[in-house]
């Protein structure tokens, strides 16, 4: 036990959820400073714990602690911001406009931007700029990362280890909470485990921990077999890697090496003779894309990439958001054309796409209609028919839900029919935006091993460390800059072979959370929400006007003598151009992104 005071505990909370018991005596305490992250599977009760932590929630039993005048602010699992514009938010709990305007720079937000049409990541963002302005006593944070591009990721460790807060943390980023944390807790089976080490020992820890139950429940009753088996699947199985596996990885990666070392800059589309289906899936040569902006000019996404991606391969896309990943993608898939450069596909390509949005489901359709939608109650699953029921279980779905309708399910319950649906079909290359948000740990490793056995050819865009670097044979990363380069392995391959290439400064809001989505191609064609739509109308008369005003403020500082004249004005002409520049990069990648979800939309 730490010999500190905690500034927030519960003791022997308990909790029901109608019939079913979320929490039987549970005690969990914080002191000043502690990190600490909250493990389980979804449904487990781990929101719901964090909202008792708040007080926004009653327990049916136990005691809660606060310490007195200790300050607890909470970020929800889905944020909602509001005000005229992003200060205004930030300093609606109480922070100071100082403190209010450094916390969104440093999350890469500008303090003026409206809260309008923001994306998934601005408001992710904002919402834990807003929490760290307030300076809390303790931090709630619920799936933090989600939509966070890999700079934010890096910033938020940054700011939670340097502040002075206790934080409490549910997250499934499993490189994040290794960085972070310094003790776990499980919520599994009712009860709330403790581990007073960072989350770099939990698994070692909770597969004890589920030996040791797993032979308890064999002592006291036989009948508890099959519940044995499962929690065995559930926790032990789906921890201990599979070392036969990781060498089938690691020889993939090295042949992804040697064919990256033969390319020597650039691939030759006349190298291989023979039919390009099978073996070979997609080949680029030096292709280039920009968008042309509204106030003139051009912005460069990728500049004369090429790559070559064969049947097997487990490519993963990384990258700032807004660096053009969904571009590159389409490119890729030839859904648009490049503007240099040529990209050859093979001729029998089924591609399954599963995009974050989850745009391809309908609400009022049943789970069951969703996986089978011909009728009947078997699918085929990679050639071979299978029920229904059965074929739901192994993606962690039970009997009594087959009969729900879409809407009535979580995120990571409607992110695992996707990919349920798409690892159904015929499909021999699998494309996958952003899957891991909103998935527990568990489901992480069951969808790992399902990949591991994909015998497609995989394109990942993910900003989960650990999950890239779980699986990907070879690591495609943009800057933002118009630079792309490819590196062998996953994501540590990539840090120690390019350590300088993402480090470049970010322009303040300039980035997208949320990639568009591709629609499924059953899906029917949709316009542009209306805000979205009057948000793109907004930018295409704002761009132009920011570039006159920048070139207006520079017209100014020619002025030889305008320093020596009035240093005052000069200052606040430096300030006033800076802040233009960032406004005007903000607007511009936003107006990109809106421009392709309306391309990918059809609208």
């Amino acid at each position: 036990m730490s010999p500190r005071a905690p500034i927030l505990a519960l003791k022997d909370v308990k909790l029901a959820d109608g019939p079913r018991m979320l929490f039987d005596g549970a005690d969990l305490a914080l002191e000043p400073r502690m990190r600490a992250c909250l493990v389980g599977a979804n449904g487990a009760g781990k929101s719901t714990l964090l909202r008792i932590l708040a007080g926004e929630t009653e327990p049916d039993g136990g005691e809660r602690f606060v310490a007195p005048s200790a300050r607890i602010v909470s970020v929800a699992q889905e944020p909602e911001v509001a005000g005229a514009s992003l200060i205004d938010y930030a300093c609606a709990g109480g922070a100071s406009a100082h403190e209010a305007a450094s916390a969104l720079e440093t999350f890469s937000l500008s303090p003026g931007k409206t809260t309008n049409g923001l994306s998934g990541g601005e408001i992710r963002r904002a919402a834990l700029a807003r929490a760290f302005a307030e300076d809390p006593d303790v931090l709630l944070l619920d799936e933090p990362t989600n939509h966070l591009d890999i700079f934010a990721i890096e910033t938020l460790e940054q700011m939670l280890t340097d502040s002075r807060a206790a934080a409490l943390i549910v997250s499934h980023d499993r490189a994040f909470l290794e960085r972070v944390t310094q003790r776990c807790f499980w919520l599994e089976n009712r009860r709330l485990f403790r581990l007073d080490k960072s989350f770099a020992a939990f698994d070692d820890w909770a597969v004890g921990i589920s030996n040791q139950a797993a032979e308890e429940a064999r002592r006291l009753d036989k009948n508890l077999e099959r519940e044995q088996r499962w929690m065995e699947r559930g926790v032990t199985a789906r921890r201990a890697r599979n070392e036969g596996r990781r060498r089938k990885l690691l020889a993939l990666r090295e042949q992804k090496a040697e064919r990256l070392r033969g390319a020597k800059g650039s691939l030759s589309l006349g190298l291989e003779s023979g039919p390009v289906s099978g073996q070979r899936v997609i080949e680029a040569e030096a292709i280039s894309k920009g968008w042309p902006l509204p106030g003139g000019g051009e912005r460069l996404l990728l500049k004369r990439f090429s790559t070559r991606i064969l049947r097997g391969d487990r490519v993963a896309v990384v990258g700032p958001n807004g660096a053009g990943k969904t571009t590159l993608l389409k490119l890729l898939l030839g859904e648009l054309p490049p503007d240099a450069g040529t990209v050859k596909l093979a001729s029998n390509l089924q591609v399954a796409y599963v995009d974050q949005a989850r745009a391809s489901l309908s609400g009022e359709e049943t789970l069951w209609q969703a996986l089978a939608p011909a009728g009947g109650d078997q699918i085929m699953v990679r050639g071979r028919p299978r029920h229904v029921a059965a074929y739901a279980k192994d993606f962690l779905f039970r009997d009594s839900q087959l009969r729900q309708p879409v809407a009535s399910l979580s995120g990571g319950e409607r992110n695992r029919l996707l990919l349920a649906r798409a690892l159904a079909g015929p499909a021999n290359l699998l494309v996958l935006d952003e899957p891991t948000n909103d998935l527990d740990m568990d489901t992480l490793d069951l969808l790992e091993d399902l990949l591991a056995d994909y015998d497609g050819t995989l394109i990942l865009v993910s900003h989960d460390r650990d999950f890239i670097e779980r699986l990907a044979t070879s690591t495609i990363a943009l800057n933002g800059l118009g630079a792309v380069v490819e590196t062998p392995g996953g994501w540590r391959d990539f840090q120690h072979q390019n350590p300088d290439f993402l480090a470049h400064p970010r322009p303040l809001a300039a980035k997208s959370g949320v990639a568009p989505a591709r629609p499924a191609a059953s899906a029917k064609a949709v316009k542009l929400s209306y805000k979205d739509a009057r948000r793109l109308e907004e930018l295409e008369g704002l761009i132009p006007e920011l570039g006159d005003q920048i070139k207006g403020l520079e017209t100014q500082l020619e002025d030889p003598a305008l320093f020596a004249r009035d240093r005052t004005g000069f200052s606040k002409i430096m300030a006033e151009l800076t802040h233009a520049r960032a406004l005007l990069a903000a607007c511009e990648e936003e107006w990109i992104a809106l421009e392709e979800k309306k391309e990918a939309l059809g609208a």
